[in-house]
């Protein structure tokens, strides 16, 4: 051209942004600056919108470019280049930029609201969007269809139900609601809040329907896991014709489909993917990535994603999260380690995801690698992946880290909480808890049935219960937070763990509609106090009351079983486990082996075990445990190194049987070793049920120096637990002065402790310290402390008779009492001289004995060897057959005919065996 007016300078770079010549756009401007061409609001917000089109650094670079051009030009008048700037800055993710851009336009219209509240919502500001929306109205700026659709978008994403209703009346007032777009959105924020009938009376008043209707239609209906609906909405949209469904139409199918359930049918969908030539989109291919791992089939999604032929970071995040939700944790890592070698740059998806696959203890290296990526590429400061660093540190009970991890995050809210209370909970640190639970409260933040639940759960005394736990439980009234299931729940067990059993029952009266967990709870509180029976009751009460019976209700009733040594009952339990087709399950199969070996039938529960190959860590521990229970320390460390040389990695708890097992059987030495190869070896830290095996031994063997040594360096402070193993094996010994010492800490820990009364006593009744006795005895007298009497009892049938000591109660006393005499005719034949050394009153000789000869476990024996037939089994207390022959044993008195009387073939068999509930 010969002669070219500004006109044309500004038409031809405007041509070549539109036709993606965007070098040349940017030379033609040069070439204007050169011959003094005066710049226009025209020609640069055409070069904005170039600058959108090029890499993310380069697009910022020359957008700030023209940025201050614009200034120098004195256009920032111009609101088409200020709006068009608006929306670079927040495609680009710098929303400070262009909310400082905002401020500085001297005019504003609706173009320009409407990109401020998009760049704000786009890049997570949805509630400064919210308000930008609202200051427009103040302002006076009145909105337009695309104004509207962008703030009903936001409203939907916020899921507020207040703000997207009144956004709705101010639609209805303009009238805008018959535009197609707003119209769109609105179903959308509906089906988001949860309104749908609302959604479905707009969608069939609307005079046209696009594709996004549709679309918005069978989005709302999958997100409202209404999969029937959403494919009669897909077939009323293909039968009208005119309009074709599309990728994002497949994409809320597959979504619906995205369980075992209607798998099936996703598959059909893939199938119209296939032929309708949709299965090259990579959102498409996305989702059914996802619908596969989710219904289970994570080979499909495998198979799916890396035959892929380009993927998108949305693709590598579904794969990195299928893997991580299968527990393959691995190949999570794997997967992310390719992803960094790509030019696709990772995002707060991309590390939640993986440090979900981090978070155990075994996976902390793992985790910390993941962190060190986050902070080189300054994502730590994202509240989601804050978070989810929080769950990782927590998971793998790191809690200086989750606690440093908080310190450094810059913004908190609820999960952020509700994670930290968690960790703090699972190390019971009750003090810890309230303390944060007083900060969220003061910052501001809401709390949710989450945090109550996970602060209910670290108490654990009496003394938090009366602290913490039942003002806690006023605040519950006092919010409505009792109302909610979960915390309700939450009660029933935090009362049972607290040893107010009396409450939890209250708290689970006032439940009107009791939910399966409900009866698990209450059950499982039973089950904790020892009230096996009520808890076996309860479980049928549940059944009564319509409820199916479920995998964990099954589990704590066989736990009842096995409290109970109830063979019977358990062998029925477990048959009614095979007929519902929970046999399977991992809990059921675990607590039945373990009701199997408490009542004595090692050869049934070996029966039940699965292969070690597939074999799950608690059967692993519950095999140690039966081994342990009945001395079998060779068996228990040979379980000990298989599972260790099948790879398994022993946890807090196979510890605590193999410590168990070598405190059973007296092997000081193995006990040190195992306990020092824990952390060193294993990376299991030390906990008190640890440290109480280990006390016990040493008591055991009356190494009472080395114990309190031990006690001395113990990684946890002492409790209950460790003062009366102490005190008991020193009434074993008679080391009056360890009993002291160890009787004085336990009644610090809680002055109304019968067991160390009792247990004090003892030691000073073998001392023979009768007016120390007495002593005690007055003491408990005037705190009106009694001990809780012992019984033993005795199964018959459905019939289960109770004694206690000189028992003469039930109808057939005299009986029980002339076979007692007989039994102990035929015993003095043999030589049999009863050991009264441990006698607890000062009495003569002949009354200490009569006294051990009416003891309830003999008066509970004599009985079955009446009623019960000659060979048949004898169901009982755990302790009575076997403590009986114990002492009949003890002077080497272990004759045929006693084995003769208790109906048993090899009677130091029975002795060393300890079959707790079997009495041959």
């Amino acid at each position: 051209m010969p002669d070219r007016t500004p006109s044309s300078w500004y038409t031809s770079i405007s041509g070549c942004v539109r036709c993606g010549h965007e070098s040349t756009a940017f030379d033609l401007l040069r070439g204007m600056r050169e011959r003094a061409v005066p710049l226009s609001g025209f020609a640069l917000a055409s070069l904005v919108t170039a600058c959108e089109r090029r890499d993310k650094e380069e697009g910022r670079a020359c957008g700030a470019a023209i940025h201050a051009l614009t200034h120098k030009a004195g256009l920032m008048v111009n609101v088409y280049i200020g709006t068009a700037l608006l929306h670079l800055y927040g495609s680009r993710k710098h929303v400070l930029d262009a909310q400082k851009l905002f401020q500085e336009m001297p005019e504003r219209n609706v173009v320009s609201w409407t990109a401020l509240m998009v760049a704000l919502s786009s890049n997570g500001y949805l509630e400064e969007a919210l308000r930008a929306y609202r200051r427009m109205r103040m302002e006076g700026v009145a909105c337009n269809a695309n104004a509207f659709a962008t703030v009903v978008s936001l409203c939907g994403s916020l899921e507020s139900e207040m703000a997207g209703l009144q956004v709705f009346s101010q639609v209805l007032v303009s009238g805008l609601q018959r535009q197609v777009s707003v119209a769109n959105s609105l179903i959308t924020m509906l089906g988001n809040i949860g309104r749908v009938k609302d959604a479905e009376k707009l969608f069939y008043r609307m005079e046209g329907r696009d594709t996004i209707s549709w679309n918005a239609m069978v989005s709302m209906y999958s997100h409202e896991g209404l999969c029937s609906k959403c494919f009669m909405v897909f077939s009323d949209m293909r039968r009208g014709g005119l309009l074709r469904h599309d990728a994002t139409t497949m994409c809320s199918l597959i979504c619906a489909c995205a369980s075992s359930d209607y798998v099936n049918i996703g598959s059909g969908i893939h199938s119209l993917c296939l032929r309708g030539g949709l299965h090259s989109y990579i959102p498409v291919i996305n989702a059914l990535v996802n619908m596969y791992s989710t219904a289970g089939k994570l080979v499909d999604a495998e198979f799916l994603f890396w035959s892929m032929g380009r993927r998108d970071l949305i693709s590598w995040n579904t794969m990195i999260s299928s893997y991580v939700q299968s527990g393959n944790s691995m190949d999570a890592l794997k997967t992310l380690g390719q992803l960094l070698q790509t030019n696709e740059s990772p995002d707060r998806m991309t590390f939640s995801s993986a440090l979900g696959a981090c978070s155990s203890p075994g996976a902390l290296m793992d985790g910390r690698m993941v962190h060190a990526m986050i902070l080189q590429l300054s994502l730590d400061c994202n509240l989601l992946v804050g978070n989810s660093l929080l769950t990782m540190y927590g998971k793998c009970s790191c809690i200086q880290d989750v606690e440093r991890v908080f310190q450094l995050m810059s913004t908190h809210d609820v999960v952020s909480c509700n994670v930290l209370i968690g960790s703090y909970s699972a190390l019971e640190d009750c003090t810890k808890v309230m303390q944060v639970f007083t900060w969220m409260r003061r910052a501001g933040l809401k709390p949710n049935y989450i945090t109550i639940v996970n602060i209910q759960g670290s108490f654990k005394s009496s003394n938090e219960l009366r602290n913490y736990g039942l003002p806690l439980h006023a605040y519950t009234i006092h919010t409505g937070f009792v109302a909610d299931d979960y915390v309700s729940n939450s009660l029933i067990t935090m009362y049972a763990n607290c040893g107010d059993l009396d409450s939890s029952t209250k708290v689970f009266r006032t439940i009107i509609k009791k939910s399966v967990v409900s009866w698990n709870a209450m059950i499982a509180a039973n089950v904790q106090h020892g009230h096996g029976e009520e808890g076996l009751k309860l479980s049928m009460d549940m059944r009564h009351a319509g409820n199916n019976l479920d995998h964990v209700c099954l589990a704590e009733c066989l736990s009842s079983s096995a409290s109970l040594a109830s063979l019977e009952e358990g062998m029925q339990l477990h048959g009614l486990g095979v007929k519902c087709g929970l046999d399977n399950d991992s809990h059921v199969v675990n607590a039945a082996m373990d009701m199997y070996g408490k009542c004595g039938k090692m050869d049934e529960m070996l029966k039940m075990l699965p292969d070690p190959a597939v074999r799950p860590q608690q059967c692993w521990n519950t095999l140690i445990s039966g081994y342990a229970k009945y001395g079998y320390f060779k068996e228990a460390e040979d379980t000990f190194k298989h599972m260790v040389s099948m790879g398994r990695k022993p946890d807090y708890v196979t510890f605590v049987t193999l410590l168990s097992a070598c405190s059973h059987a007296g092997l000081v030495d193995k006990s040190i070793d195992y306990y020092n190869s824990m952390s060193s070896v294993f990376g299991v830290s030390p906990g008190i049920k640890h440290c109480v095996c280990i006390v016990d031994v040493l008591g055991r063997l009356g190494r009472f120096t080395e114990a309190e040594k031990f006690i001395e360096d113990m990684p946890v402070l002492p409790n209950d637990l460790i003062w009366r193993s102490l005190l008991s094996s020193s009434r074993t010994h008679k080391n009056l002065d360890i009993g002291r010492k160890a009787a004085k800490k336990l009644l610090e820990l809680d002055p109304f402790d019968d067991s160390a009364y009792v247990l004090l006593s003892n030691l000073y009744a073998t001392s023979a310290r009768w007016s120390d006795v007495d002593r005690l005895r007055s003491h408990m007298k005037n705190i009106n402390l009694n001990k809780r009497p012992a019984c033993s009892w005795l199964k018959q049938k459905k019939e289960v008779s109770t004694f206690g000591i000189g028992d003469r109660s039930h109808n057939d006393t005299e009986k029980i009492y002339a076979k007692l005499d007989e039994i102990f005719l035929k015993l003095r034949e043999v030589g049999y001289v009863a050991d009264t050394s441990s006698a607890l009153h000062d009495t003569d000789e002949e009354q200490k004995e009569q006294n051990l000869w009416n003891h309830s476990e003999k008066l509970a024996l004599a009985y079955g060897l009446i009623t019960v037939p000659e060979g048949c089994t004898i169901f009982g207390d755990i302790s009575c057959a076997q403590k009986t022959v114990d002492s009949m044993c003890r002077t080497g008195n272990c004759t045929e005919k006693i084995g003769r009387l208790a109906g048993a073939k090899e009677e130091k068999r029975f002795c060393a065996q300890n079959y707790r509930s079997q009495y041959y």
